[in-house]
């Protein structure tokens, strides 16, 4: 670990952030004698982030605490194309309208994670379609498409997995890195960004907005990458059997986020307290040694520290309680996730598998039926073998719901409508 000046590569740097930096003498020196801007872009595919994004949202995070300025650039123009880096196909075109909700939504995972302002140290979220929409393509073409080799397009990681597997490759998926390397020259003159970060497999395109930079006489430009993370059996972060881990509430609730991240796998927690959560190294190092049945102590501050960063610290306090009168005393607690089913269903009865289907918890008749068989499935904490089963008004308990539950960890409220 190299011994940094300045105090935001010192706190990524030990924090686990750090993959590659392509000048770490000369960032270095940057952040140490000045207020640097910096931006991590995210393109407008989903009404929400997931939690695959929040090591980038926490190295924003950083470096306005270090007292910096991020930028969160969204991808307004970009996301009309797709990133194809690492895809096996096309990305599905998305319409304007699309982009607009989308970005709207996307907004609001920031909120709880950077101060945003119009002081030198704010954080700013700036939308790349404000310069690429009123792009003339062929001044686009002279002034910035001749500085681009294609041999060295076609060397690209990212290109060639596409192309060793005789996959398609676009010429509108082929513009996506001009227009990224463009993205970070056009930053650098309107708001002076002299760093872009972004995950491990982003390097060959912010390297292209390096030497697009040089090539178009920016001040020198610098790019910091970061691991890409997976868990440690592999799993790839943000994403469960059940679905994507949501920034947004109203897409995953407070009480399911925190869950994700108190199953954190045992060799994970001291990684993941590092890069997910503002606590003091020495605290971590605490819980990082635990072990045995002290290591769900540190699982639980885990979660319990990234759901007070995203939705703050009540509703994290609510989710641990809900957690611990669920699994140790057994209670019905009134924040477990719910669905409301129509009255007149359950007046005729709903059958046991498709309401695990319709709770979201199985993706078929076929995997209820499954995990029914594994004794998995229980209804009101009682353990239900017949998967022929129906439900009905009769099954409600003295609360006025229907608790279904699979395994230990997973529990959904049904109440009628």
């Amino acid at each position: 670990m190299s011994a940094f000046k300045s105090d935001f590569l010192r706190t990524l740097s030990e924090r686990g952030f750090i993959h590659q930096i392509s000048d770490e003498t000369g960032l270095d020196e940057l952040f140490a004698k000045e207020v640097v801007t910096a931006y991590i872009g995210f393109d407008a595919t989903a009404k929400s982030l997931h939690a695959g994004s929040l090591i980038q949202i926490m190295m924003l995070h950083w470096m306005q605490k270090t007292g910096h300025r991020p930028v969160a650039l969204m991808g307004g123009g970009t996301s009309m194309i797709g990133d194809p880096s690492f895809k096996d196909e096309a990305r599905k075109l998305l319409t304007p309208a699309d982009i607009d909700a989308n970005l709207a939504g996307i907004r609001r995972n920031f909120a709880p994670y950077l101060a945003f302002g119009e002081g030198p140290r704010d954080a700013m979220m700036v939308n790349n379609a404000d310069w690429l929409m009123g792009i003339n393509y062929v001044n686009f073409l002279r002034d910035v498409g001749r500085h681009f080799s294609v041999n060295r397009m076609l060397s690209f990681d990212s290109v060639k997995l596409r192309l060793d597997r005789e996959q398609s490759l676009s010429f509108l998926e082929f513009n996506y890195m001009i227009l990224q390397a463009y993205d970070f020259v056009e930053l650098s003159k309107r708001y002076g960004c002299r760093l872009q970060m972004g995950g491990s497999d982003q390097w060959g395109n912010i390297v292209n907005g390096i030497d697009l930079g040089h090539r178009m006489g920016t001040p020198q430009l610098f790019a910091l990458t970061s691991p890409l993370l997976t868990t440690s059996s592999g799993a790839k972060m943000g994403k469960t059997a059940s679905g994507a881990v949501w920034l947004d509430p109203d897409m995953l609730s407070p009480y399911e986020f925190w869950q994700y991240w108190r199953n954190t796998e045992d060799a994970d927690v001291g990684r993941f307290l590092k890069l997910y959560t503002t606590l003091p190294m020495d605290e971590i190092a605490r819980l990082e040694v635990l072990g045995g049945a002290e290591i769900n102590e540190a699982k639980k501050t885990l979660a319990t520290e990234i759901t007070a960063l995203l939705h703050g610290r009540e509703a994290a306090e609510t989710a641990a309680e809900t957690a611990r009168k669920t699994f140790e005393e057994g209670a019905l607690a009134e924040s477990l996730p719910t669905i409301e089913i129509h009255k007149a269903s359950l007046e005729a009865g709903i059958g046991l598998l498709s309401l695990f289907v319709m709770a979201g918890l199985a993706g078929s008749n076929g995997e209820a039926r499954r995990h029914v068989q594994g004794g998995a499935v229980r209804l009101n904490d009682q353990p239900v073998s017949d998967g022929r089963r129906s439900v009905t008004l009769a099954d409600l308990t003295g609360e006025g719901v229907i608790k279904l539950s699979l395994g230990k960890k997973k529990h959904i409220l049904v109440r009628p409508a």
